[in-house]
């Protein structure tokens, strides 16, 4: 599909991948740019790349590439497993399937895990990391169970992914409600969210990510080996953007001051910002968030090039 955007052109394409075919959103320049810099954007564990819309307009002259991940938005029919390898390899497919050899990788929430372990197992196509609200390990209880660490991670979240609605309208009255987007409504967080239901063959809808999907990657996004892998060997320059406020607009948010510390003291390579006044997904999906985030990736392009 196509259609036009401010600064840019957006098309979606579909790369084979393990599996079946990996839906890929890419943002070209308009008007074009023949050498126009690349950046690769990895959404969040129940997302989809219509996430990014605010952070690609203000990135002029950039072209945007962001998948939705294998269990995720129109990539929801991929076969296989998912977990955090499986998305490394998919990046490094679509990156394949648009020509691009190295770029500047953004990753947000569970993207920012995917973005480390792709750097890891793909060194070469990665030049710089920005990690916006996840990437570093999150402060999470030894030896708990899937189903609760879940629950204590995404909370509604998660709960969401079994519930069914009976139109788009019925789900998008769900998520006004919902603490994290007041006074924050805008129309691209409703193509966002519309994009995210398909028809559960029952005559309802339901979000595309499944609950099992969404539990394999945070399971193995917390007590599994690929990210603690990928920041033992880390050796991109790396930013990370935090916030102080979670998925429902809470106080500390995933990473509360003192986890924060430790973990940065325990990953040195990672340089640091807290942005205050945002919530996890305000960070990305507001025109304020996405001015920190986008000045930061701007930062990250021109440092590449030089």
């Amino acid at each position: 599909m196509d259609g036009a955007m401010t600064g840019h052109r957006y098309r979606t394409i579909g790369v084979p991948v393990s599996g079946g075919d990996l839906r890929v959103g890419v943002w070209d320049p308009d008007p074009a740019e023949p050498d126009a810099p690349d950046v690769l954007l990895i959404h969040g564990v129940t997302a989809s790349h219509l996430a990014w819309p605010f952070v690609v307009d203000r990135l002029p002259g950039v072209r945007a590439i962001a998948p939705d991940l294998r269990g995720r938005g129109a990539s929801n029919r991929l076969e296989g497993p998912a977990g955090l390898r499986a998305h490394a390899d998919d990046l490094a497919a679509a990156l394949d399937a648009l020509g691009v050899d190295r770029t500047v990788v953004v990753g947000h929430s569970m993207g920012a895990f995917v973005a480390v372990v792709f750097a890891h197992l793909h060194p070469e196509r990665v030049s710089r990391l920005v990690l916006v609200d996840g990437g570093l390990p999150l402060d999470v209880p030894a030896g708990i169970d899937t189903d609760a660490l879940v629950a204590g991670i995404l909370g509604p979240t998660a709960a969401r992914l079994s519930m069914r609605f009976a139109d788009a309208g019925e789900y998008l009255d769900f998520w006004r409600r919902h603490p994290a987007f007041q006074g924050e409504w805008t129309p691209e967080l409703e193509r966002y969210l519309a994009y995210d239901l398909v028809d559960d063959g029952d005559g309802a809808l339901r979000p595309a990510t499944s609950y099992e999907t969404t539990a394999d990657d945070t399971l193995d996004m917390n007590t599994g080996t690929a990210v603690a892998d990928a920041l033992a060997g880390l050796r991109h320059p790396a930013r990370m953007i935090t916030v102080p406020r979670g998925l429902q607009n809470e106080a500390p948010g995933l990473y509360a001051p003192a986890h924060l510390a430790r973990v940065l003291a325990e990953n040195p390579g990672v340089q640091h910002e807290r942005v205050e006044g945002f919530n996890h997904y305000t960070i990305v999906m507001s025109g304020a968030g996405a001015d920190a985030v986008a000045a930061v990736v701007r930062e990250e392009l021109g440092a590449g090039i030089r």
